[in-house]
């Protein structure tokens, strides 16, 4: 059973009670990532996750890894575009060696000059590494072209530029900004009570004050075109998109059921007709990219250079069939039964249980039972998949990215059309 409470100065906590579970995993979600900076700060969200694992004033770098190895856990931290978290996972027994950890590095991080230039050269070879997977890369690239001059466009990471011009009073500055309790959630999942997450809260956290602002500016507007990028690569990565639905949209469970059957899994058009009819990639694959007022569907298959217009063609058909016909009975009852299961099947573990619970928190502000998900799953209409596989039809929201060698070749943009 999921549980929520709040302390006053407005830090949020949540917790599940996951009872036989051998594990709890403890995770300080914080508001703010890379749609909260301005250009010249891109990619500090990013580069403060990997600082606050660098020495307090009771712990080196090192010692904070020891800890954390010497009862077989994992300490880490992920950033996204509009949320940062630092998260532990231990054996239930040593619970409180995860959270004073966690409190530790979170509030009372040095910020060494000399670790930040270490680290620094460590963000610029993540960069790096990035640009030299293409098949990563790619959905960078998309971004900066499909969402020009917004926030949601810009990597998580920054480029080496920003990362260049980003020192300590930087740091200092946005984390005393965005950093403030009524943008910051404590979850945890696990063999641990809802009572002791919030003494240990109160504890360390009830005397945070502040408050930041959750404004994030327009949506973005789509930039409908076909974006190329030559590189020698034996492979052309394409990256398809159109406007899709935000993190609460009622639209979002018709998306879901639509990107399982056209890309999510073997049995999926695309897969099929693309991979295993065609020949024409190992990889191919739909997804929904959502956030809190917008989104995109987007779709990656890497092929080869001969057959980007072939491909190309198939992902229009296959949304122009959906978007006419929706999905035949059986196979819209096979992919709810499908969906349904990887739900259920991904959340056997406390540290997938406690993300789900606080992006819940931060996108619909509630819990969301995993009953009343299948029931809406189990509720939504062909008319409503057809109804929201008609919006990706239209032209003036699609975009292509496209990075390999095309020998210089342009793409017709009628291929574009439904």
């Amino acid at each position: 059973m999921m549980q929520r409470s709040a302390l006053p100065n407005g830090l949020r906590i949540v917790s599940e009670h996951m009872p036989g579970v051998p594990s709890v995993t403890v995770g300080i979600w914080v508001e703010s990532g890379s749609r909260f900076e301005s250009p010249h700060l891109g990619g500090i969200s990013h580069y403060l996750e990997h600082l606050l694992f660098k020495g307090t004033a009771r712990r080196s770098a090192a010692v904070i890894a020891e800890e954390i190895d010497a009862v077989g856990g994992v300490l880490n931290a992920f950033t996204g575009k509009e949320y940062t978290c630092y998260y532990a996972r231990v054996l239930a027994e040593h619970a409180s060696l995860a959270t004073d950890l966690l409190a530790d590095l979170f509030l009372h991080s040095q910020f060494d000059p000399a670790e930040i230039d270490r680290e620094r050269g460590v963000i610029l070879q993540e960069i790096s590494q990035s640009e030299d997977t293409p098949d990563d890369h790619i959905h960078d690239f998309f971004n900066l072209r499909y969402w020009p001059g917004h926030a949601l466009g810009l990597p998580v990471c920054g480029t080496s530029a920003t990362v260049q011009g980003l020192g300590r009073d930087e740091f200092l500055r946005f984390m005393a900004t965005r950093y403030r309790p009524d943008r910051i959630i404590i979850a945890a999942a696990g063999d641990i009570t809802h009572a002791a997450l919030t003494a240990w809260a109160e504890r360390d956290f009830g005397s945070l004050v502040g408050t930041a602002d959750l404004a994030t500016g327009a949506p973005p507007r789509p930039h409908a075109g076909i974006y190329i990028t030559e590189k020698p690569l034996e492979q052309v990565h394409i990256c398809f998109g159109s406007p899709g639905v935000s993190q609460a949209s009622e639209e979002r469970y018709a998306a879901y059921l639509l990107n399982t059957a056209l890309g999510g899994g073997m049995s999926s058009r695309l897969f099929q007709e693309i991979r295993e009819r065609r020949g024409h990639a190992y990889a191919v694959y739909s997804f929904l990219s959502s956030y809190r007022d917008s989104g995109y569907f987007g779709i990656y298959v890497g092929t080869s250079p001969e057959w980007v217009e072939e491909v190309l063609s198939v992902i229009v058909r296959e949304l122009a069939v959906a978007a006419r016909e929706g999905l035949r009975p059986n196979e819209l009852a096979r992919v709810k039964n499908q969906l349904k299961g990887n739900l259920l099947l991904g959340l056997e573990t406390s540290d997938s249980r406690m993300s789900r619970i606080a992006k819940n928190e931060v996108y619909v502000g509630r819990d969301v039972p995993l009953a009343e998900i299948a029931a809406r799953i189990d509720a939504t209409t062909n008319d409503e998949i057809v109804a929201f596989a008609s919006r990706l039809t239209d032209p003036e929201g699609r975009a292509v990215a496209l990075l390999g060698d095309l020998g210089g070749r342009s793409i017709d943009p009628s291929l574009l059309a439904a």
